[in-house]
């Protein structure tokens, strides 16, 4: 092949690529897409439902699918299940769980069997695997095509052990999550068959038609937005008046919800249904058990709901769907699209808190939807963080809203059980490491990101982060995108360092010295992590002289007067060097003291060293 050819091939492929990598960073990938039209009748007597399936999956991918994988949930609540093994061997087991899955009998445990499955009338292979489900298409799915699967399904309602059950421990009958086949995500990096063993997860956008059959005692709240209100009652509005809930020992329920990754519901005989709106935003359900206790807090808790959701629409992005439902359910507090199932018997702040971060999720899990297994610190940690701005902005006050989340950091540094976030969530060797790298970690990496890129830019990032990328599973490199092209900085660094290792930040001030009429300081890094660096140095007349040294691989700084007082920037700080030199105008006498990250935005493990306080008529050189 002649040359010039072959090197503009080759220049076309590097071309190719490039703009691939790039088009993939702005959350421009393809998506799977998902039908779901499902029947399912609940038995209340013995806890046993049966169900019917017409799937429509298309394969946006560039990949003959020649199978494909369901989650099977209900499983794991089996003696013997991966999450009975995993919840007793593991070192500090969680107290829901424990060994209470083992001690189930026949009639308390979960089950779901797909009993048979249909592709375009030829029957598929099924291969079950515990919690996962193989099915073997009867013939290929190619890309960009679509294929219907059609299924029978039965089970047996677990329990309440961990999220999903029936007879929790507040006596809510149903808490409906993680109940039906569940088709796994396939993305770039193929399937994402997890079993269940405890964490959360990963779904397939897609739409859901759904008809419950159960008991008309029983009044549901579910995903979605109910299609036929005038025949249940059941607190739903109509939208006439006069019109009576017809008289039958059961009730069908049909709900519709429009691009979600998962359908939850909950029932019960004793649910108090009241609802509220949101000015040009969702309309808010309410759930409770009718328990006079419970009137008080719950009476309150709409007004604080409605502000929450107005704060986060104007700060982190709207609130796409009709309507959200907070139910009285579960083990805790557990988000789904549209609906949280929470423990109601609560104090009001405990009750509001649960219940802000719980639907704060609708913009994490819910809209940008990355991948909990692989990366639970962006849901979890990022939900923190916008929840701790909600708090501050209900019930007030001025600290930082993000210090507990520097504190955890540390307090799991301090403990040794400390694994790089980038670990699989089930593969984590304690639930303590888990627990204080998804949250406080994840609420971290943002609010510290803040002290590299200014407050501004980190606010305006989140928008754009929610913008660019909802609908879409989010990847770290996403986000890290999304922040380099907001803020016109180089963050690859940041990004690589605080998630893929364990590596520890410890700056210090090593000397101060008075040469001539200068102030010489000098800063060290004792750490092996990378972080730009704040100064602040205080007069003894009250005055305050602030300081930026930027991270030489940022290429670039913060924008001066983004924190709470103006800076100046001076030279970047060299990565490879391990002290920097700064000589400032001024003498001893004239300092009272000096600080590093005077806004204590950084997770630096050693606090004994960022700070110098000059006695009066002090001289010559002075060490922490």
């Amino acid at each position: 092949m002649h040359f010039s050819l072959c090197r503009s091939l080759a220049l076309t492929f590097t071309f190719t690529l490039v703009s691939i990598a790039a088009v993939r960073a702005q959350c421009d990938g393809w998506q799977q897409r998902v039908k779901y039209d499902m029947r399912v009748e609940l038995d209340t007597r013995n806890h046993r439902f049966t169900g019917s399936t017409t799937l429509v999956y298309t394969n946006n991918s560039p990949d003959t699918l020649r199978e494909v994988f369901f989650h099977l949930y209900f499983n794991a609540f089996r003696p013997g299940s991966e999450m009975d093994v995993r919840s007793r061997t593991i070192a500090d087991p969680d107290s829901r769980v424990g060994g209470r899955i083992a001690e189930l009998t026949k009639s308390e445990m979960g089950e779901l069997v797909v009993e048979r499955m249909a592709q375009g009338g030829r029957a598929v292979g099924l291969e079950p695997m515990g919690t996962v489900l193989k099915a073997l298409l009867a013939q290929p799915l190619l890309p960009g095509k679509s294929t219907t699967l059609t299924y029978d399904f039965k089970g047996q309602v677990p329990v309440q052990i961990r999220r999903s059950g029936r007879d929790n421990a507040e006596g809510v009958a149903y808490s409906m999550a993680q109940w039906y086949p569940k088709l796994a995500e396939y993305d770039e990096r193929g399937w994402h068959a997890y079993p269940y063993v405890g964490r959360e997860y990963y779904g397939v956008w897609g739409d859901f038609d759904l008809s419950i059959t159960l008991d008309s005692a029983y009044t549901v709240a579910a995903t979605g937005v109910l299609q036929n209100p005038e025949q249940i009652g059941h607190g739903y509005p109509t939208g006439k008046k006069g019109v009576k809930r017809p008289a039958r020992d059961k009730l069908t329920w049909r709900f519709s919800a429009k691009n979600v990754h998962d359908f939850a519901w909950a029932a019960d005989r004793d649910f108090l249904h009241t609802i509220d709106q949101v000015p040009g935003g969702p309309v808010l359900h309410f759930f409770r058990k009718s328990d006079p206790a419970l009137k008080e807090t719950w009476d309150q808790l709409p007004g604080y709901m409605i502000k929450s959701f107005q704060f986060m629409n104007e700060h982190f992005g709207t609130y796409p769907w009709p309507q959200y439902s907070f139910v009285q359910g579960g083990d805790g507090g557990m988000e789904y699209p549209m609906l949280t199932l929470i423990t109601g018997k609560r104090r009001l702040g405990s009750l509001v808190g649960v219940s802000v971060h719980e639907s704060v999720h609708s913009w994490y899990y819910g809209v940008l939807a990355s991948n909990e297994g692989r990366f639970a610190w962006m849901d979890e940690g990022f939900t923190e963080y916008a929840s701790s701005e909600v708090m501050q902005e209900l019930f007030g006050g001025d600290d930082d809203p993000h210090a507990s989340s520097i504190e955890g950091y540390r307090g799991l540094v301090a403990s040794g059980k400390q694994e790089a976030p980038s670990i699989h969530a089930d593969h984590f060797k304690t639930n303590a490491a888990y627990g204080a790298t998804a949250y406080s970690f994840g609420e971290l990496l943002v609010h510290q990101l803040g002290a590299v890129v200014g407050e501004k830019t980190i606010d305006a990032g989140m928008l754009r982060y929610f913008d660019a990328c909802k609908f879409k599973h989010p990847a770290p490199i996403d986000f890290e995108r999304v922040m380099e092209k907001q803020s016109g900085l180089e963050l690859d660094w940041y990004f690589d360092e605080w998630i893929n290792t364990t590596r520890q930040l410890d700056y210090g001030i090593r000397e101060v010295l008075q040469v001539g009429t200068e102030l010489r300081i000098t800063l060290e890094n004792n750490g092996d992590q990378l972080m730009p660096v704040d100064l602040e140095i205080e007069m003894r007349d009250g005055a305050h002289e602030n300081y930026h040294i930027p991270l030489s691989l940022m290429r670039g700084s913060k924008p001066a007067g983004s924190e709470a007082e103006t800076f100046s920037t001076l030279s970047a700080w060299q990565w490879t060097d391990p002290t920097y030199t700064l000589n400032l105008p001024g003498t001893l006498a004239n300092v009272a003291s000096i600080t590093l990250d005077p806004h204590h935005r950084l997770a630096d493990m050693d606090l004994s060293n960022d700070r110098v306080e000059l006695p009066e008529g002090a001289g010559g050189m002075v060490k922490p």
